[in-house]
């Protein structure tokens, strides 16, 4: 199922690269850009009293999480369904799966512990709390630097404020956050801000909710051209790696900075190991995973059952060259599942949702394709702790409560294949998804609903065209998921401000006022207990639309890798989602490392034809569901 990120934002060694692929009146439009950019003079912002008496803090003191046994070196190969649509992280056609990778390696000013949840510096070394529950002031990280060598200042944290307010980025979800929930960013001095944000919260959520990464100003011109002006050109960022070359419409390499500047600080020591990543396009998990099995690619991700249970039984696997873990984590489940677009005239109709949820056989998707590998969802906010309502059950595959809907919807007959009509038309409705190897799970799904006279098409398209159809509104129904955060956020995906717009996340199109006042009473609840109730009335009143069909949920990471692809003794930690994701440096990636002396001695067994024992792990250390 194509999942997508929601948010957050890499360090190389250019300012900016262009494609070569461009046409020339794009690049001259670009490379002038670039001049105009970094020829600009710009003003710093005005300095404002540091009030007195703040108390400052850090945490340097909670566990490393990364191997001193790590070596450095090597090429990681790795695939994507699609090559991107933009390299820019915000605005038309960004909010894409590969935004990830260029979000991965931008940091923040503090993130989350993997394993103990506790705030832990990144860009800031030290934080302090206003007493209007509502304001942190951050010392910043004085040895931070941008890809092109400049230093990371409060400016680029001021200018993130102009720059998501700004129309010229046609991001709404980004101007309405940094409008109304970013209330103010000051600057101190060159090296000390403040953030502001419009509610009080406890004090990890004003980390999480009002957290920033910086904006290089001096890379951006923001004017009416931005959006196409900066479609292709890479931003200086943060982290470890920067993008070094790009093949548009077949592959993104990105190369690690060899002196970064963070690279000895306690949190980062020992990560990030190896010095190039690239992903390649390959277009379907088949002929990916047979590019694997010839050495081209290093690891291959097997949540889906048939590659963990069947496609392992190759050779390769049993002679031991390649190794197979299966780690469980515990984090919030991302919300996979049927998203309904009720603009849909038919599905405007609660009666007609209700019935495609309980036409759908989620029971026989778990048991038969997906082997009992999966459990299902029943909420779209799942492992949540507290904020997850437990009471909520998904509706499940039952016949005769599709037909009592139906009746009421009057939809009582149905056609010479079984399919209901009504004045004409047919109770059919088009399933966008974006996956070619999710194609079995719906066609069962598809001959099941048949059984309720329900007709579900499938519309197989590429990941990111599917993305980009989904996010314009064009679709019936939406086969994907949404990756998580610390706590469950609504306003993007179900608040009206959302609804009825293209490039918004509110892909249902719900527009119900009580549920936008439980939305904003949310967003703006000051303690603990009231946020958890609200929260698990929002999601009461999801489940009670309809509109959301969630489908299961596979809390742990499982993959195939080459043997000369070495984990950490402990694999990954609490919270990781993936034990081979190279960038995350707001998280827990960068574990692995490459070991480049046992690659040639596994590929000089292969020719002299020895083998080794299989490798199989599974981890339960952080099991929860």
């Amino acid at each position: 199922m194509l999942i997508m990120k929601k948010l957050l934002l890499p360090a190389g060694v250019v300012i900016a690269v262009l494609l070569s692929s461009a046409c020339d009146s794009d690049r001259q439009a670009t490379e002038q850009q670039a001049t105009t950019a970094t020829q600009q003079v710009l003003p710093p912002y005005p300095i404002s009293p540091l009030p007195e008496g703040l108390a400052w803090e850090t945490n340097t003191d909670d566990p490393v999480f990364a191997s001193a046994d790590a070596v450095t070196g090597g090429t990681l190969r790795l695939f994507m369904l699609s090559f991107p649509l933009t390299l820019r992280t915000v605005g038309p056609d960004s909010n894409g799966s590969f935004r990830s990778n260029i979000n991965g390696n931008q940091l923040s000013l503090t993130t989350f512990h993997p394993n103990t949840l506790n705030i832990i510096p990144q860009l800031a070394t030290h934080w302090a709390y206003g007493d209007d529950g509502k304001t942190i002031y951050y010392k910043l990280q004085r040895m931070a630097r941008w890809s092109d060598g400049r230093a990371v200042t409060a400016d680029d944290y001021l200018f993130t404020l102009e720059f998501m307010r700004s129309e010229h980025i046609i991001a709404p979800w980004y101007n309405n956050h940094y409008r109304k929930e970013i209330v103010a960013v000051k600057k101190y001095d060159d090296y000390t801000i403040s953030v502001t944000g419009a509610t009080e919260k406890p004090r990890a959520d004003l980390h999480y909710y009002y957290n920033l990464v910086p904006t290089p100003r001096h890379f951006h011109v923001l004017d009416r051209h931005w959006v196409t002006a900066y479609n292709w050109r890479i931003q200086p960022n943060t982290g470890p790696y920067q993008i070094s070359k790009v093949n548009k419409g077949k592959s993104i390499e990105f190369v690690r900075k060899p002196d970064w500047w963070a690279d000895e600080l306690k949190y980062f020591k020992n990560r990030f190991n190896v010095s190039k990543v690239r992903f390649t396009v390959i277009r379907d998990l088949e002929t990916a995973f047979r590019h694997f099995l010839k050495g081209e690619l290093d690891t291959f991700n097997m949540v889906d059952p048939k590659f963990w249970h069947e496609r392992s039984k190759h050779p390769l696997f049993k002679e031991g060259y390649i190794h197979r873990i299966w780690f469980y984590n515990d984090t919030p489940q991302p919300s996979y599942g049927l998203f309904l677009n009720q603009d849909n005239a038919l599905l405007a109709d609660a009666n007609i949702r209700y019935a495609i949820a309980h036409a759908i056989n989620m029971d026989k998707l778990l048991n038969n394709v997906l082997r009992g590998d999966y459990s299902r969802l029943h909420n779209i906010h799942t492992g949540y702790g507290a904020y997850t309502n437990t009471a909520i059950r998904a509706r499940g595959f039952d016949l005769d409560k599709v037909d009592a809907y139906l009746q009421q919807a009057g939809w009582q007959q149905r056609g010479a294949d079984g399919i209901r009509v009504k004045d004409g038309v047919r109770l059919s409705f088009t399933i966008t998804y974006g996956v070619p190897d999710h194609t079995d799970r719906l066609i069962l799904l598809k001959e099941e609903a048949k059984k309720a006279g329900i007709e579900l098409q499938l519309e197989l398209l590429d990941s990111s065209a599917a993305f980009k159809k989904i996010l314009e509104k064009k679709h019936d129904i939406a086969w994907m998921g949404w990756s998580t955060g610390l706590r469950p956020a609504y306003w993007q995906h179900f608040h009206s401000d959302n609804a009825h717009k293209p490039q918004t996340n509110n892909i249902t199109n719900t527009d119900i006022a009580a549920l936008d006042t439980l939305i904003m009473t949310y967003r703006d609840a000051v303690d603990e207990p009231t946020r958890i109730r609200l929260a698990k009335e929002i999601q009461q009143q999801i489940h009670e639309q309809g509109m959301y069909i969630p489908t299961y949920m596979a809390p742990y990471a499982r993959s195939a890798y080459w043997s000369w692809i070495i984990l950490p003794e402990f694999y990954g930690t609490k919270s990781s989602l993936s034990l081979f994701n190279p960038f995350d440096a707001g998280g827990s990636g960068g574990l692995f490392w490459i070991d480049q002396a046992r690659r040639k001695r596994a590929e000089q067994a292969r020719r002299d034809k020895q083998s080794f024992a299989p490798v199989t792990l599974k981890d339960e250390t952080y099991r929860v569901f």
